[in-house]
């Protein structure tokens, strides 16, 4: 009775100590030959922090990130739009946290070696393959560093392998790369004074030109600074194509700072952030459209994999922690089989089918581009461009759509509840 996942990354891993947790036996394999701490910030919403609370690991995050209080949208000027708290300063029974998305992973890969012992995953074996058999579902491997395979049998396969799976693929062998829809990202860290409560995030700008920033570290206790995530975006014609190939190349900023130079505002100054990261990584925005199934027999997706979304909303990673404590909870009910994916995938699959739609445009960030429409980004007071009921409402909006709704979500039962096996 053995779960083989496909992956190490935050899907995977929190998949794997889920298993643990429930006493389930399982695998994890992942294509790099070692783990490392890799990417830049990522917010974690009330809804994952539960979940990760309830794996152990409260006071760990509380030592790697930012509790963040505030998020807010400001027009291209750096007027103030909307803000509103966040995490428990909202009146969720959880913090909402910003941190260094290879210090999560990297907290998440040391629990579980320390708790199942690192007999629990094999780097360097890159799932290619499955197939359902009779006896158990089959996964295909292949080893990045000298192309051999081996076969393992389990009882249930889930692919956490990101958004270029492998199993995905194989599931929906017409679907070709991901979609790019004309936006650009330059992802970076500085060093920097916190702006407003010390612990904010920003969404700066409009639809076709934008910048957000948050602290994913606290202030230095002798200069005061603190590591500062920033985004920077430009959308160009979808119609000019761009090297999807290279999804993680290190960026001139010549790219991208003319069109920030004069962003410099008396809250924060952007000029002066993007010109002070050490190194400045480009990425093309894509996601994927979503499928009408991520399970095949015994074997199902979590993750980018089954649901890769643009980061507009602030849930990605959080929605792959909250997947893979959802296929735990239908293990409980229903056992180590088939019919658990297919609860999952029920429960999951419609939810997420709205994110990705909402996230293409009527995000939480839409409001970015329709106060430059009304605008220009210029007013003396917001209330004459967009009232309060309104921008409360279309806030409020996405928030039910994504699960982010704070009475239902404090009304929720656990997911896992305290000592439960199956």
């Amino acid at each position: 009775m053995t779960v083989l996942i496909a992956g190490a990354g935050i899907a995977g891993l929190s998949l794997a100590l889920t298993c643990q947790q429930i006493g389930v036996a399982f695998k994890v394999f992942e294509a790099v030959p070692a783990l490392r701490p890799l990417g830049v910030g990522i917010n974690l919403q009330p809804n994952a922090v539960r979940e990760l609370f309830d794996l152990g690991l409260e006071a760990e995050l509380a030592d790697i990130a930012v509790a963040t209080q505030e998020y807010g949208f400001f027009t291209k000027h750096g007027l103030r739009i909307w803000t509103e708290p966040r995490g428990k300063w909202a009146g969720y029974n959880w913090p909402q946290y910003s941190v260094h998305r290879g210090a999560l992973q990297m907290l998440l890969y040391e629990t579980l070696i320390r708790r199942a012992g690192p007999g629990c995953i094999e780097a360097g074996w890159r799932a290619a393959a499955y197939e359902n058999t009779s006896e158990g579902p089959l996964l295909h491997l292949v080893n990045s560093a000298d192309g051999s395979k081996r076969t393992e049998k389990g009882t249930l396969i889930v692919g956490a392998d990101g958004i270029h799976s492998a199993l995905r693929a194989q599931m929906e062998p017409d679907e070709g790369e991901p979609i790019w829809g004309g936006a650009v990202l330059w992802r970076a860290t500085s060093q920097a004074m916190p702006f407003r409560t010390g612990a904010s995030m920003a969404l700066i700008g409009h639809a076709t030109q934008r910048l957000v920033a948050y602290p994913i570290s606290e202030p230095d206790p002798e200069t005061g600074l603190v590591t500062m995530n920033w985004i920077a975006e430009l959308t160009y014609d979808p119609e000019a194509g761009w090297n999807k190939e290279d999804w993680n190349r290190e960026a001139d900023i010549n790219d991208f700072y003319p069109a920030f130079e004069d962003w410099a505002f008396d809250w924060i100054d952007i000029p002066a952030l993007i010109k002070s990261a050490e190194k400045v990584f480009e990425y093309p925005m894509v996601d994927r459209d979503p499928i009408e199934r991520w399970s095949d027999g015994a074997v199902t997706l979590i993750g980018d994999a089954a649901h890769a979304t643009y980061p507009v909303g602030s849930n990605g990673a959080s929605q792959a922690i909250v997947d893979a404590r959802k296929i735990g909870r239908a293990m409980l009910d229903h056992g180590v089989t088939p019919k658990a994916l297919e609860a999952y995938e029920a429960e999951i699959l419609p939810a997420t089918r709205n994110i990705i739609l909402a996230n293409r445009g009527s995000g939480p960030d839409a409001v970015l581009q329709m106060i430059e429409d009304r605008c220009g980004g210029r007013f003396d007071r917001i209330e004459d461009v967009a009232s309060h009921e309104e921008l409360a409402a279309h806030a409020e909006k996405y928030k039910k759509i994504a699960g982010f709704s704070i009475e239902a979500l404090n009304a929720l039962p656990q997911t896992i509840p305290d000592g439960a096996r199956v």
